[in-house]
């Protein structure tokens, strides 16, 4: 994470919605190295920073401030041990490269409500008190959204309650969507190291936008891809759609062989922004949870030796969705937005049928002890984390990736599976690294979506 010296002293109060103090003024542009943020600040009376419009937050790496590789040991010249690579199974698919991105807005989580309050023009005090426990509970420290003060002073009326708002939203929704995916594209297939005319699919993940044609034409122009690249867009699953992604991508990869399949989520909060209003609760719950941002990754059987570099297989996938169970978690699209109602069961309903789920999928590779796996879980937030590890009974730091990535990220959707898998990625090329693992995300209906994984 970066340290706070890089910010601002915490004396400062920082408006974290619209960018702007009275003091100061900070924004994070994409020009810096891909292991580096850089921070522009411009104090009062002071010169101001570049400007620029557009600017993303861009990484293939792991980022704030952490090493790029975590290895177990260290040989006599100083030097990180690497594990021997284990071979790819033929026709199986594989993860052959990783990116994301973010908008330029970071907002550590400490200076949140302040923020939230000020912009929305809260005056109850209650709710400012119940945010700030909130904030506390979700265990986050660090998101990034697209929302700013440009965007505050250009459309106002998104912070007013009742304000029809649905055509605003979309204006700044879907062009921010493609401009993430855009970017998160870019540094996979830079990763890959192949031209992007070798991508044959691109399945496009998002709940965040709303057009026709969709976002996936949009990219794939923007991506310089072949016209006759075959689109799938997936749109409105909610927190498993990374998951499905992968699985839908594992489908095409096997029975299209040599095909190339270019995966990418993107979503931003902004269709769900509104002023907290206690009868909507669950406004506050997002507001403390959810961030902003966009992932890809690329898909393949039988990579090419010495031109591709496979990190993880995809064994076998599943979904299954929990009968009876649709208003759990209850989304609306209104003219104000996004409405999302989460049921107190939730939690719950994933404990009792999570340990079945599991060794369904364990089973095709004879699996049994779920200790002796890697876990790549979906942080839909610490309650479920909690009672997932409880459940399995998990060693602990089974699961201190998708921990990390709940701390660093927020609760991204559909994105945050594959910040949990990249951080994975790095856990895994230590030595006695697990050979399988599980990658589980879960969403509305209850929909549960699992896959079985051999690290490489």
């Amino acid at each position: 994470m970066v340290p706070a010296s890089n910010f601002f002293s915490t004396s400062v109060r920082f408006d974290l919605l619209s960018g702007a103090s009275p003091l100061l003024e900070s924004r994070y542009m994409a020009k810096a190295p891909m292991n580096e943020i850089r921070v522009w600040v411009k104090k009062q009376n002071h010169q101001s920073k570049p400007r620029g419009q557009n600017l993303w937050l861009v990484s293939s790496t792991p980022r704030h401030g952490q090493a790029l590789l975590k290895m177990s040991k260290i040989d006599n010249n100083n030097a990180p041990w690497h594990r021997l690579k284990r071979a790819s199974t033929p026709r199986k698919a594989t993860v052959l490269a990783i990116g994301k991105a973010f908008p330029r807005q970071l907002i550590p989580q400490e200076y949140l409500v302040e923020g939230y309050i000020r912009d929305t023009k809260c005056q109850d005090v209650s709710i400012k008190e119940k945010l700030e426990r909130l904030c506390k509970t979700t265990t986050v420290k660090t998101r990034y959204t697209v929302m700013c003060k440009e965007i505050l002073d250009q459309y106002p009326e998104l912070a007013t309650e009742g304000s029809s708002t649905i055509r605003q939203r979309l204006e700044i929704a879907n062009p921010a969507v493609v401009e993430m995916a855009f970017e998160a594209s870019l540094a996979c297939i830079k990763e890959w190291g192949r031209p992007a005319t070798d991508i044959t699919h691109i399945i496009y993940v998002s709940s965040s936008e709303i057009r026709l044609p969709g976002g996936d034409l949009y990219l794939a122009s923007e991506l310089g891809l072949r016209n006759d690249v075959s689109r799938v867009m997936l749109y409105f699953l909610g927190c498993y759609g990374g998951a499905t992604g992968l699985r839908v991508a594992k489908d095409i990869a096997e029975n299209n062989p040599g095909s190339r399949i270019l995966l990418t989520t993107s979503e931003t909060t902004i269709l769900g922004f509104r002023p907290p209003n206690k009868a909507r609760p669950y406004d506050l719950v997002g507001a403390a949870l959810f961030g902003d941002g966009a992932a890809a990754v690329i898909i393949g059987t039988d990579p090419v030796t010495g031109k591709e570099s496979p990190f993880m297989e995809l064994s076998y996938a599943v979904q299954q969705f929990l009968p009876g169970t649709q208003s759990v978690i209850d989304g609306c699209l209104t003219e104000e937005g996004i409405n999302f109602k989460l049921g107190r069961d939730l939690p719950q309903k994933i404990e009792d049928n999570i340990e079945e789920f599991c060794r369904k999928l364990m089973s095709k590779a004879s699996l049994t002890d779920f200790n002796e796996m890697f876990w790549a879980v979906h942080p839909g937030g610490p309650a479920i984390l909690n009672r997932l590890e409880s459940t399995l009974k998990l060693n602990k730091g089974k699961l201190e990736c998708s921990r990390k990535a709940l701390k660093d990220f927020g609760n991204v959707s559909s994105n945050t599976i594959f910040y949990v898998m990249e951080y994975m990625r790095e856990e895994l090329k230590r030595e006695g690294g697990e050979e399988w693992g599980l990658a589980l995300a879960f969403g509305p209906g209850i929909t549960f979506e699992g896959i079985l994984l051999r690290s490489l």
